[in-house]
């Protein structure tokens, strides 16, 4: 353990919370569309048969969810530093299962109503439509992907499915969303009920749209002519783990803050299509970026026989684990294995006093200790190596406490395998850290 003090820091004059600006932010935005949706529904009149009625409201809230969908997975470096890729993931799969609930309920209801009086039966009634109605056999096909998407994204199948094959059945999400967009100009009443309701709808599939060419392609196509990444270095660090520095032009304009990560795919024949997640292990200094991994896989095994020069497209940086949440002059950083890379990168930039908690299961699996040993020296930081095996806990309350008396002042940034931080997780609830106060970042999301 290496322990040198140092005088707090002053406490910041205001304490900023990004994370709960751009939730309101979005939540507003979501409310407004709601309420626009409901007005321009109004105006438009009602039909005489309260099924049919029921039936193009849920449908066009199916389209506004499907809208903000797109925008929740954008990758928009605004909402991405602030509420972080893992959170904006799992926002989009919940809204997911809202899609499917209110375009079901938008089927069932202009079946049931448009049969009503009629001999043709629900079934019936969406096949004469679709054979009948422009725009009504687009719905249906859309209606299906989502069905199908939606199967595949359940834990269950999500679980037995290679990343390459779930992702790839997940595109067609953007086939349904172009075809319920055209059902909605063939068909909806709502949408030429007005120029203002015309325009107003336009708009959101704009947005929705243009957020994710935007965040997805124009950004990352653009981020990498400019930058021109290649590898410069690959530097082993034990056995199962390699450290890459990646160096380009202009690095000092590339918006990356310390414990951001970037997807990295290295252009080499047998690996351009592949990209992983990757945190930085040190924070970016305008030259160079470095990642550190472990031979967890196949893909990040074969890292350390990529060549000094290798062509690098990154995408991002990603993330809001990053000092900009800081709420609190004081901190505690703790690392599970090879977690330890934003960790390691955090304490570059951190200001206060910190303590580090450090958790492996053997010294020699303590990556990057050498030179977390000597960052604490130099900032004047506590450092506190935790080995041993799982069993007994390690990080429960009780040590935790030992190691950082007042860790309920500090804020808290945490990252590791995912039994270790739900475990800390718990630990810091026994202990009544303000969540406010606990930052962590669930890295496997990214894809």
């Amino acid at each position: 353990m290496t322990t040198v003090q140092s005088p707090p820091a002053a406490p910041p004059t205001a304490i900023q919370r990004p994370r709960v600006v751009a939730r309101a932010g979005l939540y507003a935005v979501l409310a407004a569309n709601a309420a626009a949706v409901a007005w321009f529904f109004a105006q438009a009149g009602f039909a005489s048969n309260a099924l049919i009625v029921l039936g193009r409201l849920t449908g066009l809230y199916a389209a506004l969810v499907m809208a903000f969908q797109l925008v929740l997975v954008a990758r928009l470096p605004w909402l991405d530093r602030r509420i972080g890729m893992d959170r904006l993931t799992s926002w989009h799969r919940w809204t997911g299962f809202a899609l499917l609930w209110t375009l079901l309920a938008h089927v069932v209801f202009i079946s049931f109503g448009y049969a009503e009086g009629t001999d043709t039966g629900p079934i019936g009634e969406i096949v004469d439509l679709a054979e009948t109605t422009e725009g009504v056999l687009r719905a249906v096909v859309a209606f299906f992907l989502i069905l199908v998407v939606g199967a595949v994204s359940a834990r269950y199948a999500r679980r037995r499915l290679a990343y390459e094959t779930w992702h790839f059945i997940h595109l067609y999400t953007y086939v349904a969303v172009v075809l319920a967009f055209t059902h909605q100009v063939a068909v909806g009443t709502t949408f030429t009920s007005s120029s203002v309701a015309t325009g107003y709808w336009y708009g959101v599939w704009g947005v929705a749209l243009g957020s994710v060419v935007l965040g997805r392609a124009v950004l990352p196509l653009w981020r990498n002519w400019r930058h021109q990444f290649r590898v410069t270095a690959v530097v082993p660090e034990n056995d199962n783990v390699v450290s890459i520095y990646i160096s380009g032009k202009d690095l000092d304009q590339l918006p990356a803050r310390a414990g951001q990560f970037f997807l990295w795919r290295f252009l080499t024949a047998d690996r351009w299509w592949q990209a992983n997640p990757f945190s930085l292990s040190a924070a970016p200094d305008g030259k160079t970026l470095r990642l550190t991994a472990k031979a967890a896989g196949e893909g990040s095994a074969a890292l350390r026989h990529v060549k000094v020069g290798t062509r690098v497209f990154a995408e991002g940086p990603y993330g809001a684990f990053t000092a900009l949440h800081r709420t609190r002059p004081e901190s505690v950083l703790i690392a599970g294995g090879v977690g330890v890379t934003p960790i390691r990168a955090l304490l570059e930039e951190v200001q206060g006093h910190a303590v580090v908690i450090y958790r492996v299961g053997s010294d020699r699996d303590a990556v990057l200790y050498d030179e977390l040993r000597d960052l604490a020296l130099a900032k004047g930081a506590e450092l506190h190596l935790v080995t041993g095996p799982p069993v007994p806990d390690k990080l429960a309350a009780a040590e935790l406490a030992r190691l950082v008396p007042d860790i309920a002042e500090r804020d808290v940034f945490l990252c590791g395998p995912p039994p270790m931080m739900n475990a800390v997780l718990g630990s810091l609830r026994e202990l009544n850290v303000p969540k406010a106060q606990t930052h962590f970042e669930r890295f496997s999301l990214a894809g």
